[in-house]
């Protein structure tokens, strides 16, 4: 069962799905085989009016009713909009550290031809130093000493809040033997992309920055 939806956000749904399709709202009704004026009054209602309306207005646009009336689970950030007035603050290093936490998912930019190359990898922090594991000639493998940048973000979609972490520096491959051991045995090691990931890349910023979008 479904939580009630905002009939004003499936009605958007509805909206930018028929403009992706080129329909206008008397083809819609057509082919969901209601009349016009019946369709509209549904979407001012919301599904809890009529939800076989709503199962033949999905049929219609090709979608199925779960994304009508919750979204996609896996639609990038970004399609709840802002939040009320919202406003950029610049964080601290101190602040940044603190939001990256221990471990998680950021991304490595990496300086390659024909331009930047900037890939998702699980990180675990260490000694402020992020550090991930990689493989020989794997994307995600950069040139040694090579400057490159490591962002980590967090986005609230239903508060329309989030903030965003960039270090710069080097990145090294580690070969002490001791850190490669104790690398390893931090939560949050294990590569999510599996294979052959036995190397370790250690970027140790020479900058941190980040900033908070806040609303309210």
């Amino acid at each position: 069962m479904h939580d009630t939806p905002d009939p004003a956000v499936v009605a958007r749904r509805i909206a930018e799905r028929r403009e992706q399709l080129g329909l206008g709202e008397e083809e819609l009704a057509r082919r969901a085989a209601m009349a016009p004026r019946y369709l509209r009054h549904l979407l001012e209602a919301g599904p809890g009016f009529d939800p076989g309306g709503f199962v033949r207005i999905a049929a219609a646009l090709g979608s199925s009713t779960d994304e009508l009336l919750s979204g996609r689970a896996d639609a990038p950030p970004g399609h709840g909009g802002p939040g009320p007035r919202p406003q950029l603050e610049n964080l601290t290093e101190a602040e940044c550290w603190e939001l990256v936490g221990t471990h998680g998912i950021g991304r490595i930019g990496l300086p390659v031809e024909p331009g930047p190359v900037v890939l998702p990898v699980n990180y675990v922090v260490d000694r402020a130093s992020f550090a991930y594991r990689t493989g020989a000639r794997h994307a995600t493998a950069p040139e040694e000493g090579a400057a490159v940048s490591f962002q980590v973000d967090h986005i609230d979609e239903y508060l329309g809040r989030g903030w965003s972490v960039l270090a710069l520096g080097p990145a090294h491959y580690v070969d002490d033997p001791g850190e490669l051991e104790r690398l390893d045995g931090l939560v949050g090691a294990a590569p999510w992309a599996g294979g052959d990931r036995r190397l370790w890349v250690r970027i140790r910023p020479e900058e941190v920055t980040g900033r908070r979008l806040v609303t309210g």
